[in-house]
Parts: C-alpha cells; sequence; structure tokens
C-alpha cells in the first residue's frame, strides 16, 4: 500500500510540476531574469505550494501517516553554514540551468541529453557532499 500511494503521489508531484511549468527551463530563466523580461508566473507557483504546506504541518501534528510510519518534524528554524552553502549552490544550479532535483527528475524523459548531463552531475553532487562535509567538518574542529 506504501509503494502505491507513493508512485500516485510522485506522478501526482511530477504533473504537477510539468503543468506549472516548473521543468521549463526558459520559464525558470524569465523568472530569475528581473532586469529584463521578468516572468513572474513562477511565483505564484511558488505561493501555491507554500500555502498548502503551512496547513500541511499544521494538520499532522499528533496524527500517523495512513500508510504507518511519522510524519517528518518540520524543518529547524536555524541559519547555519550548511544551509546558506546548499542555498548557495542550489540558486547557481537552478539560475544556470534552469531546473532544480524534483522538475529535473520529471523532465528526464523528454529533457534530451542536457536533462540526463543535469541529473548525472545533480546525483554525483548528491554523492559528493557527505564526504566533503565530513572533511570540512574535521578541518573546522581541528582550528
Amino acid at each position: 500500500m506504501r509503494a502505491v500511494l507513493s508512485l500516485v503521489s510522485g506522478a501526482l508531484f511530477g504533473a504537477g510540476l510539468h503543468v506549472s511549468g516548473m521543468t521549463d527551463t526558459s520559464r525558470v530563466r524569465g523568472f530569475l531574469d528581473i532586469a529584463g523580461h521578468w516572468d513572474p508566473t513562477l511565483a505564484f507557483v511558488m505561493g501555491g505550494a507554500i500555502l498548502p504546506m503551512l496547513l500541511a504541518w499544521r494538520m499532522t501534528r499528533g496524527r500517523v501517516p495512513l500508510a504507518g510510519g511519522a510524519f517528518p518534524s518540520p524543518p529547524a528554524n536555524t541559519l547555519n553554514r550548511p544551509l546558506v552553502f546548499g542555498s548557495i549552490l542550489f540558486g547557481i544550479g537552478w539560475g544556470l540551468v534552469g531546473l532544480c532535483p524534483g522538475p529535473a527528475i520529471a523532465s528526464i524523459s523528454y529533457g534530451g541529453w542536457p536533462g540526463a548531463v543535469f541529473l548525472v552531475a545533480m546525483l554525483a553532487g548528491m554523492w559528493a557532499v557527505p564526504p566533503l562535509r565530513r572533511m570540512l567538518d574535521r578541518q573546522a574542529s581541528q582550528a
């Protein structure tokens, strides 16, 4: 049951990304181009995602998911080095390519070789971050 719910949820999420234009790299870059031909439509997409999530965090307190397990805790409200560094890397990748992880996976079937290259680079970065972070933390603790 859990696998079926995950498949349906992922398909719905991917379809939402496609319908909202989040998989259209030119639309994403247009949103980021505030000095040129700014396209504000993705601001509505982000707002449409933030509001339901706010309600979801409030509604899940003290409840158990239908498929078992537990709901994740709300994210911490702390500003730290990993958050800032990750946000900078995310913004650079999003600005250069016009894709972030969800839309990159959703567009893999029709994104062509540039989408595949981005997906491979993204996965390589995700694989490289934990050892890099351990190395940086070790160096920081020695200093």
